[in-house]
């Protein structure tokens, strides 16, 4: 490692402003004079704006001994991952501040978090994946639980945290398999070494993607997300689908495509078996559900499902597909989350599907947005999630694999009878009571992600050409 000079760390500024700027809130927050948790939480939001234009402005580039790297790809997924965390702080101030849960750690939680997640998407070599995954974990384990007076919310942390450290130590020991087989831990230096697919490789690929499947709640490694969904509070939910997800995924496409190239037909099939398991559970198990965060955890797992579709493919076109599904999908979902959070009733959250009946007549603007959402998530044209899904489709058929595109059709087609369902409660059963008024910065981020889902397909160059730019990067 060159030194450590200022233009040496260079481009790991954001991260380091990031974590600095946690701790200083930290020590804000802890003093009695500033114990306004309200202003910490606003300062978060600014902060993560800050780190959104550093993360634009720092010259591509790697330090740390090659173990930290930026290049188009980090920069996209960063300010994916950057803008799901301060719409989840902004979507929870409210909520923080109707009940007893005003805690100013909330806020510095969820930075320590993001600090993580960037740390994961810059990583280069398997010793950095670690250490931002970890980073990223742990302040996810804390933040499922911070409601301590609630048994719903202690029991998703601890659900979270015992099999969050199992997979941890699955990654863990895949890790210590590759190192073995192929005696390096950078990147670079496996795809070198890993041109021949040795059994014990294999094996360790197996158990790291194990340790991703987790992190993205894709099957068989899935089992977390409905409880943690249901038990968590709801802004946390709202963080937990959109910011990690990101992080996750983007882990997953750097490891396979930069450091496993050569074993391309091995983990393939990996990935194509778990597109297709995690497609055909989120569409069906979904069916049965009547609480509305369960709901969008099933939603969430064939989301997840849907994205791998274009890792499968194992080309930039692929990886493109991939990016351009992460960020659809991370505006209808916290769009989505913004209505399930203004579910209130004399002060209280509801969460059943049928407290939506009769929505267009009590609310005609919240049940608009809520549809178009749901249609989205459904790929139903021409609303942005249909392009999400026909660009993972697209680059699947030109891979070749026509058979994963095919029942990727059908599992949409089986989802999108639960989402339809939900408009149907809303527009054509009798009104229930009505909601109380909604927050102006659940408005705010109903509005944005709406529009955003409605108008997509107006003008979507500037996301489609980002996306390819950061493709062809790790390429």
């Amino acid at each position: 490692m060159e030194g450590t000079e200022i233009p040496a760390i260079l481009p790991a500024l954001p991260e380091l402003v990031l974590a600095c700027g946690a701790m200083l809130l930290l020590m804000a927050g802890v003093f009695p004079a500033g114990r306004r948790a309200n202003a910490i939480h606003i300062a978060a939001i600014l902060l993560l704006i800050v780190t959104g234009a550093l993360v634009v402005w720092v010259p591509a580039g790697m330090t740390f001994g090659g173990s930290f790297v930026v290049d188009d790809f980090a920069r996209f997924l960063k300010l994916l991952a950057l803008t799901g965390s301060a719409a989840a702080i902004l979507m929870s101030l409210d909520y923080l501040a109707r009940g007893d849960q005003q805690r100013f750690e909330y806020s510095i939680l969820i930075l320590l978090s993001t600090t993580g997640m960037m740390m994961l998407i810059s990583a280069n070599d398997l010793i950095a994946l670690y250490l931002g995954l970890e980073l990223m974990s742990l302040s996810l384990y804390v933040v499922a639980a911070i409601n301590r007076d609630s048994v719903r919310s202690t029991e998703a942390g601890l659900k979270y945290f015992v099999l969050g450290a199992l997979s941890s130590g699955m990654l863990l020991y895949g890790a210590s398999l590759v190192y073995g087989f192929t005696g390096t831990v950078s990147f670079a230096g496996i795809a070198r070494a890993a041109n021949e697919p040795a059994l014990g490789l294999i094996f360790g690929v197996v158990f790291l993607f194990a340790g991703f499947c987790f992190k993205v709640s894709a099957v068989p490694f899935h089992m977390w997300t409905p409880d943690v969904y249901e038990g968590a509070p709801t802004p946390i939910t709202a963080f937990f689908a959109a910011a990690p997800k990101v992080a996750g995924i983007a882990m997953f496409v750097r490891t396979t495509i930069v450091a496993f190239p050569g074993v391309l037909s091995q983990w393939q099939q990996i990935v194509v078996f778990v597109a297709i398991a995690s497609m055909a559970l989120g569409s069906f198990a979904a069916i049965g559900q009547r609480n509305f965060k369960r709901l969008m955890a099933y939603s969430s797992i064939g989301h997840m499902g849907f994205a791998l579709i274009g890792l499968a493919a194992g080309t930039a076109e692929g990886v493109q597909g991939v990016l351009v599904y992460m960020a659809i999908y991370l505006a209808m979902t916290l769009g989505t989350f913004a209505c399930i959070l203004s579910m209130r009733r004399h002060g209280q959250m509801v969460e059943d599907i049928g407290d939506l009946a009769g929505l267009a007549r009590t609310k005609p603007a919240m049940a608009f947005f809520l549809a178009m959402l749901l249609f989205s998530l459904a790929g139903i044209p021409p609303l942005a999630g249909f392009f999400a899904k026909f660009y993972v489709f697209l680059a699947a058929i030109k891979a070749g694999l026509f058979t994963l595109a095919v029942i990727g059709v059908v599992t949409s087609v089986v989802g999108a009878y639960y989402y339809l369902s939900i408009v149907k409660i809303m527009y054509f059963d009798e009104p229930a009571e009505r909601f109380e008024p909604m927050p102006r910065e659940l408005s705010a981020v109903l509005a944005v992600t709406g529009l955003f889902n409605l108008l997509f397909f107006v003008y979507p160059a500037p996301l489609v050409e980002a996306a390819n730019a950061a493709a062809r990067s790790l390429f």
